[in-house]
This record gives C-alpha cells, sequence and structure tokens, in this order.
C-alpha cells in the first residue's frame, strides 16, 4: 500500500474514531482513571450483583461465596477491599461494638471548590455512598471476649483520606484506649492526606501522633493493621507506628506507589516492592496475615498484652462491667 493508501486509511480511522466519541460510544482515559475499584472488580453483564469478578485472576466469583470467603478470591487468594462496616462484623465478636462519636459531623474549613463542585458536595455524595458521615469509625469491642477499642478507615469515603475529622476521630480513639486501658486496633487503608482540606489535614499528622506518645507512656499496646492501599499521610503518621504491625497479603504499603516513585526516581522497582510481602522481608511489618486467620491472630494479641495492663481498671474489663451495670439504687431522704 503507497502512502497515499496509507494517509487514505489513518484519514478514515480518525474520522471513524470521531464519529464514535460525538455519539458517547469511545471512553476517554478520564472516564477509566474514574472506575472505582469496586466497578473494576463488579462483572456488570454477567448475572449483575450475583457474580464478581476478580481484578487479578478475572475469574467470575459467585458473590455469596466471595462473601462467606471475606472477599478473598477462592482461586488465587487475591484481598478485595472491604468496607467499614463489613470488617468491623468480621474482626469484632457479634454484637459487641460499640461505635462511638458517630454523630461528629465533616468539616470545609477552607470552602473547597473544583471548578463547579464543591468540596460539601462531595463529602455529601459520599456520605450517601458508604452510609458514613465520615472516613473513619471508632468503637468499643470485643475479640474473642477479649476488650479492645477498634477503628476502621472507609477506603470508599474520598479514598479513605484523613482530614480535620478523621484525626479527631483517630485522636478520640486513641484517647479512649488511655481512659479504658484497652489495647487500640486500628485498620488503615488510605491515600493519605486529604487535600481539599489543605494544611488542617496535614495538621492532622502531628495531631494523631502526639497522642501515641501517650499512648506508649501509658503501656497500652497498640496494633495497626495495613490493608490495600495504605498511602500517604497515614502511613507516615499513625498506620506504621503500632507495637505490632500486620499486613494483608499483597497489600501496597507506603508513602507513594511503585509507579510514582519510579516516575520520581526514574529508576525500576524489585518485583513485588510497596506490598506488604515486600515490606516483611524488609523489616517494615511484623507480620503478613490472611484476612480469614486475622481474627484469631488479633485474638491472641490481645490475650497476650492483657496481661499487661496496670492502670485503674485492670485490664478494661471493670470498666466494660461499669457501662453495663444497673445504676445504684440511692434512698430519698437518706
Amino acid at each position: 500500500m503507497g502512502r497515499k493508501g496509507l494517509g487514505w486509511y489513518h484519514g478514515e480511522s480518525r474520522a471513524a474514531s470521531a464519529a464514535l466519541s460525538q455519539k458517547g460510544v469511545g471512553r476517554n482515559m478520564r472516564d477509566i482513571l474514574r472506575r472505582s475499584h469496586r466497578e473494576d472488580e463488579r462483572d456488570a453483564g454477567a448475572g449483575g450483583d450475583l457474580w464478581v469478578r476478580c481484578s487479578k485472576c478475572k475469574e467470575l466469583l459467585y458473590r455469596p461465596e466471595h462473601e462467606q470467603n471475606l472477599w478473598v478470591c477462592s482461586k488465587c487468594k487475591h484481598h478485595f477491599r472491604v468496607a467499614a462496616p463489613d470488617r468491623i462484623h468480621i474482626t469484632a465478636d457479634p454484637g459487641s461494638f460499640e461505635e462511638r462519636d458517630a454523630d461528629l459531623p465533616p468539616m470545609d474549613p477552607l470552602h473547597f471548590r473544583s471548578g463547579v463542585r464543591t468540596y460539601r458536595e462531595k463529602l455529601e455524595q459520599s456520605a450517601a455512598a458508604t452510609g458514613s458521615p465520615e472516613a473513619f469509625l471508632y468503637g468499643l469491642a470485643r475479640i474473642d471476649d477479649s476488650p479492645c477499642v477498634l477503628g476502621v478507615i472507609e477506603i470508599e469515603f474520598i479514598g479513605g483520606s484523613m482530614g480535620a475529622i478523621v484525626g479527631e476521630k483517630v485522636t478520640r480513639a486513641i484517647e479512649t484506649s488511655i481512659a479504658t486501658n484497652l489495647p487500640l486496633i486500628l485498620f488503615s487503608s488510605s491515600g493519605g492526606a486529604r487535600m481539599q482540606e489543605g494544611v488542617v489535614s496535614l495538621m492532622q499528622m502531628a495531631k494523631t501522633l502526639a497522642r501515641l506518645d501517650d499512648l506508649g507512656a501509658a503501656s497500652v499496646p497498640f496494633v495497626s493493621v495495613m490493608t490495600d492501599p495504605c498511602y500517604g499521610g497515614v502511613t507516615a503518621s499513625f498506620a506504621m507506628l503500632g507495637d505490632v504491625n500486620i499486613g494483608e497479603p499483597g497489600a501496597f504499603i507506603g508513602f507513594a506507589g511503585p509507579r510514582v516513585i519510579e516516575q520520581t526516581t526514574r529508576e525500576r522497582l524489585p518485583p513485588g516492592a510497596a506490598q506488604s510481602e515486600f515490606l516483611l522481608s524488609h523489616g517494615m511489618l511484623d507480620l503478613v496475615v490472611p484476612r480469614p486467620e486475622m481474627r484469631t491472630m488479633l485474638a491472641r494479641l490481645l490475650r497476650i498484652y492483657a496481661a499487661r495492663s496496670t492502670a485503674a481498671y485492670g485490664s478494661g474489663e471493670a470498666f466494660l462491667e461499669s457501662r453495663s451495670a444497673p445504676p445504684e439504687k440511692v434512698a430519698v431522704g437518706a
């Protein structure tokens, strides 16, 4: 084919592509990047919500069985992302979780706006999608009958990013552990600090670290569990400072993702770099625990650390009993 023929071919291809784009058939890169993680793993054309496609091995998974497997692929053992309420459900004893500060409202300190969309609108949209007013929830719980303070970041709420309210609730979770002498367990999955809150979000790093110092001074144990992904200011602050640092298999953990690191350093990273197994082999994690074994491991750690409690409420059992005990009757006129 001569140059004239090639020119005709490419001209027709460009015209066809333009026509498809005008009809809405084509999808640009921005549309693809906007797809959520769950959209990538859902197979809309294979039975709707009854089927899930694994993003790693591409196998179709029957949703009820997939949930029974704790959202772990039965074929390749890929760990899917888990919503915060589901994480609490598979970790805490049934009916034992008592949420704290659930009504703490989100903030928009900078009145941030991106184009025609406001940050307040984004907060409302995320709250409607997740059923949570912010990206972190915590409360008192029991794991295999061992009491603790349990907190979880909701990755689907603006990428689990840490703003003023997330930092405040993490701080309050730490303070609750200090007041009750109960071990603290935090599940972290985040993209980092929330850019819509600017320097206010960055200050949450220092705020949470200061209270973790108090937690250490009180000799109250802190178990940090990092799930995919765990990046930015969350990793650089409280997530990596546990007395025991745990990662889920295959989780990407670090200050930045491997692609960003490669683009910045202009060097290729070793295979599996920034994943939990790589961090374990280099001393950044203490354990890599599969999700089906996580609850058992946490219960074991709670029992080990329970004997070290020395505060006024002992191991925290007396505090929990004081909350459930009926109030004393006082005789009128005594």
